[in-house]
C-alpha cells in the first residue's frame, strides 16, 4: 500500500523537505539534459557510418524463454531517460521466479528504483517478502509504476524523488524508510548517469562532476546515511559495470566512477565486516534500460550488446536475481567483497 503523511507538524516539515528535494532533482535532470543536448550536437556533426544491426542472428537464447534479440528499436531518450517511453518495454517481472520468503520482513532502500535493473530488483525483492523504499529524479510515471508492480506482489512501496548526490537527502531518505517502513536491511545502490564522449578534451568540468556525484559520490552518501541503520545480517549491494572491469574508450568518466563503486565495495566489506554487514557489488554487462537510450545516438542503440558473446542485451529479469542471491542471508551469508560480473561474455574480468 503507498504512504500517507498526515498534517502533524513534524510530518508537514517532512513532506516540505521531500518538495525541495523533488524541486532540486528537478534541477539536476535538466542540467543533465542540457549536457545531452550538448553531445547530441557533437554527434550531429558526426560522419554517419554504416552499423549491421542485425547482429541478433545466431543470439544465445538460455532461459525459459526468449530474450529481444538485436536490432532494437533505434530511438534516443531525452534524459534521464524514462521507462515508459521506450519502444521495447524492458522485461522485468521475471514471470519464471518463484519467491520463497527469503527477504520475509525485511525493508530495502534502492536507488534508481524507477526503472531499469532497479524496477526488476525491487519487484524481485517484494516476491521474496520484502517491503521496498525507491529514489528517483524526476521519472514520477516509472516510479508510480514501479510501486504499484511492488504493491501487486503484497508488499508495502514509497517513493521520493532526490539527487542522491546531496548528502541531505540520501540522509532523509533512509530516515524516511525507516520512520515509514520500520527500519532498513538492505541498501541497493544503482542510481546513476552515463553520457558518451570520444576525446578526454570533450569532457568538461560540468559533465565529469555530474557523473562522479551521481555515481560514486552518491554511493557514498546513502551507503553513509545507512551504516548506523543497518545491523547484523544485512546488506548493500552496489550496481557496478563491465566497464569498471575493462575500461570503455567512450565512457572515460562513467567507466572511472564504476571502478571506483568496485574498490569502494570491497574497502566497505571490509570496514564492515565486525558488524556483520555484507557488501557486495554486480557487474552488469550491457542490459536494455533507459539508461543507453538517453545516451547513444538512435542507430548506436539499435546494436546495443551485439558485442557479447552472447550476441545480445540483457533485459533486467535477468541480472535481477543477482541481487537477491546476495541480500539474502540464506544465499550468501559467507559472501562479502566481491564484484560478481554478469557480463554475456567469457573472459569478462
Amino acid at each position: 500500500m503507498s504512504s500517507h503523511l498526515s498534517s502533524s507538524p513534524s510530518q508537514a516539515s517532512s513532506s516540505a523537505s521531500f518538495e525541495a528535494h523533488a524541486q532540486r532533482a528537478r534541477q539536476t535532470a535538466q542540467q543533465q539534459r542540457q549536457l545531452q543536448q550538448a553531445q547530441d550536437a557533437a554527434d550531429s556533426r558526426e560522419p554517419s557510418k554504416s552499423h549491421d544491426a542485425s547482429g541478433g542472428a545466431g543470439a544465445v537464447q538460455a532461459g525459459h524463454h526468449a530474450q529481444p534479440e538485436n536490432p532494437l528499436p533505434a530511438q534516443h531518450l531525452k534524459k534521464p531517460g524514462t521507462e515508459a517511453d521506450l519502444q521495447l518495454a524492458p522485461r522485468f517481472a521475471a514471470q519464471d521466479y518463484r519467491g520463497s520468503g527469503k527477504l520475509e520482513g525485511r525493508v530495502a532502500l534502492i536507488t534508481g528504483g524507477d526503472s531499469g535493473i532497479g524496477r526488476s530488483v525491487a519487484v524481485l525483492f517484494a516476491r521474496e517478502g520484502a517491503d521496498v523504499a525507491i529514489t528517483y529524479l524526476d521519472e514520477d510515471e516509472d516510479a508510480q509504476e514501479t510501486r504499484r508492480c511492488v504493491e501487486a506482489e503484497g508488499r508495502r512501496c514509497i517513493t521520493f524523488a532526490g539527487d542522491v548526490g546531496e548528502p541531505q537527502f540520501c540522509r532523509d531518505a533512509v530516515q524516511r524508510t525507516v520512520d515509514e517502513l520500520g527500519g532498513l536491511h538492505i541498501l541497493v545502490n544503482n542510481a546513476a548517469f552515463q553520457l558518451h564522449a570520444k576525446s578526454i578534451t570533450d569532457l568538461d568540468d560540468a559533465r565529469w562532476d555530474m557523473t562522479l556525484r551521481t555515481n560514486i559520490s552518491g554511493y557514498f552518501h546513502m551507503a553513509r546515511a545507512a551504516v548506523p541503520q543497518l545491523g547484523q545480517g544485512c546488506a548493500i549491494i552496489n550496481t557496478g559495470s563491465v566497464v569498471g572491469l575493462q575500461g570503455s574508450a567512450e565512457l572515460l568518466d562513467y567507466a572511472s566512477t564504476k571502478g571506483a563503486i568496485h574498490a569502494f565495495t570491497k574497502s566497505l566489506a571490509s570496514q564492515l565486516l565486525d558488524k556483520g554487514i555484507r557488501v557486495n557489488a554486480v557487474a552488469p554487462g550491457p542490459v536494455w534500460t533507459p539508461l543507453n537510450p538517453a545516451d547513444r545516438p538512435a542507430d548506436k542503440v539499435a546494436e546495443f550488446g551485439s558485442q557479447t558473446d552472447l550476441k545480445r542485451a540483457a533485459q533486467p529479469e535477468e541480472i535481477a536475481p543477482a541481487y537477491v542471491f546476495l541480500a539474502s542471508p540464506c544465499c550468501s551469508s559467507y559472501i562479502t567483497g566481491i564484484v560478481l560480473p554478469i557480463t554475456g561474455s567469457v573472459g569478462a574480468i
